[in-house]
């Protein structure tokens, strides 16, 4: 039986419906897949996932990602706990692309709604690839040939994360595992070959081929360009929503616009590779 699929924007997303995601079979798991390559970010709702079947529906795409600075669930570690009476998420409220301060960021991750504030707390998802598209020829080429520098201190501040003494160390010790890391400005997509922009607000810091000042001017275009209404989505949670994006070609932002309000999440990651472009042969 083929998916339900309702498109949600012309270069980014899909609601998917009539499946059960505790229930997945090896012809509903590809055709998941296949949506996710073919539309980015994928929706379901009314699912209530347990611990275990979203750990199980995330492992179907590759092993998982330990976070190094949020909790994690007790029965599944792999699962982190996005809990806004808990942690600071303000740092969401900014467009991202989770983990890119890492060697190998995520392939995607698959997020789960577990309570939503009765106004606000949406989350934004924008295409990569069709960012990419839109610029002009002589920038796609210019962009091509550099490289971005992408730190997990723009995103961590020390001042708001390490408030405590115990904070402190466990984010200290996360920046000298988590050192600066270096990734094209445009990768290649392992999967559909897509020429994807690759540099979000939330970690990178610098064109390195670039003087700080062109460097700057550079990132604010592009920062500004890639989230642009025509390439993104977004979506009003509801209780039980799962949402499954592709990491390697989105971007996202939480909107924190709900005061005191709690709102939870559940998120597993999928561990990815080693970003890298590809030139056309």
């Amino acid at each position: 039986m083929s998916l339900q699929i309702k498109e949600i924007n012309p270069n980014i997303g899909a609601i998917i419906e009539g499946l059960d995601l505790n229930q997945l079979n090896d012809q509903s798991i590809q055709d998941i897949h296949s949506a996710l390559l073919k539309h980015q970010v994928i929706f379901f709702r009314k699912q209530q996932l347990t611990a275990q079947s979203q750990v199980q529906l995330a492992k179907t795409f590759g092993t998982l990602h330990i976070h190094p600075i949020y909790p994690s669930m007790d029965d599944a570690p792999e699962v982190i706990v996005l809990d806004s009476h808990r942690q600071d998420l303000r740092d969401n409220d900014l467009w991202h692309t989770d983990v890119t301060f890492s060697q190998t960021p995520p392939l995607g991750c698959v997020l789960q709604a577990i309570k939503i504030p009765e106004f606000g707390g949406d989350t934004l998802w924008a295409s990569g690839t069709a960012a990419f598209n839109a610029l002009t020829s002589d920038l796609q080429n210019k962009l091509r040939g550099l490289t971005a520098t992408h730190d997990i201190r723009k995103s961590f501040p020390i001042e708001r994360f390490g408030t405590t003494p115990e904070d402190r160390e466990r984010l200290e010790n996360s920046f000298r595992k988590n050192p600066p890391v270096v990734h094209p400005v445009v990768r290649s997509h392992p999967e559909t070959g897509e020429d994807i922009l690759f540099v979000n607000e939330g970690f990178s810091t610098r064109i390195n081929e670039l003087s700080e000042a062109e460097s700057d001017e550079l990132l604010n275009f592009l920062f500004e360009h890639a989230v642009k209404e025509e390439f993104h989505l977004r979506w009003t949670w509801q209780e039980g929503d799962v949402a499954i994006w592709d990491n390697r070609c989105t971007q996202h932002k939480a909107l924190f616009d709900y005061g005191d309000a709690h709102r939870i999440m559940h998120r597993a990651t999928v561990n990815g590779s080693i970003p890298y472009f590809k030139k056309a042969s």
